[in-house]
């Protein structure tokens, strides 16, 4: 980026996947030049446009945080059994429910109006479910943490899949991670990582040494990586969410049943990365 022309540039946007701290700060760094706001985005295909976003030059930043709702996005965080957990003077954790209707939301499915209402409005009553989980900040930013059925379940420790990709992704040399659970015949579920390396892969194990010391630092020994695994880039739809139900038939060796691809943005990473599985 050094020795590009990137004085034209005023704003920059953040779409697809929750954007980790380590990237923000380098696109805010080398892509912005520290003077473009980052407008990171959060929003659903069923929700007809965005629902939280900062607002270019009004909004104050927070990296890795999508900050606020927008104008009549009433959001609630409420736990497993669906109470709303109160704000506080600390970062509080939650599944994110949309609690008023808005003027773009889904009212039903075609052919199948059912589906749609035990989808998203039966798991909380009376709240549009998102199936994400969600942080909020004393000053009412919100950071989406990834999808809840994406937490998983290593020896009866719940651990959130975004978590772990955070955290890897703190190391410099690696541009992105998709974390997966697979069959564990000890642990129940084992942590599959899929790591897009920049620079030259000498010495993989020193490398993967580093990640599970970065992961251990960040969060703690059980969420290290059983399996780590190099790849060229990640599956990833032509609007920058990672297709994790690939990667999951990958890591569980089901790679005879990966379902469609063609929608992908880079359909050939797939077929990469089932040929180098661990």
């Amino acid at each position: 980026m050094e020795n590009k022309n990137l004085h034209s540039l005023k704003v920059l946007g953040s779409v697809g996947e929750p954007i980790n701290e380590e990237a923000w700060h380098w696109y805010d760094q080398h892509v912005g030049k520290g003077r473009c706001p980052i407008v990171d985005t959060w929003w659903q295909t069923e929700t007809g446009g965005i629902m939280i976003s900062s607002l270019a030059g009004i909004t104050p930043q927070k990296p890795s945080y999508a900050t606020l709702p927008m104008p009549g996005v009433v959001l609630n965080l409420v736990d497993e059994t669906g109470n709303k957990i109160p704000d506080g003077n600390e970062t509080i954790a939650g599944n994110l429910c949309i609690q008023s209707p808005w003027p773009a939301m889904i009212r039903t499915t075609y052919g199948d109006h059912e589906r749609c209402r035990t989808t998203y409005f039966s798991t909380y009553p009376n709240r549009y479910f998102t199936g994400d989980g969600c942080l909020k900040d004393p000053d009412g930013n919100y950071r989406i943490t990834g999808r809840v059925d994406d937490v998983l379940n290593v020896s009866g420790h719940r651990i959130g899949t975004a978590e772990v990709e955070n955290a890897i992704n703190l190391h410099h040399n690696i541009v992105e991670s998709a974390i997966v659970g697979f069959p564990h015949e000890i642990k129940g579920q084992g942590i599959y990582a899929f790591v897009v390396y920049y620079g030259e892969l000498n010495d993989h194990k020193s490398i993967i040494t580093e990640i599970h010391d970065m992961v251990t630092k960040t969060i703690g020994a059980i969420a290290k990586p059983d399996k780590v695994q190099f790849v060229g880039g990640l599956p990833k739809t032509r609007s920058g969410k990672i297709m994790r139900r690939i990667l999951r038939k990958i890591a569980e060796g089901d790679t005879s049943n990966l379902g469609d691809t063609s929608t992908l943005l880079d359909p050939s990473v797939v077929e990469d990365i089932a040929n180098n599985k661990i």
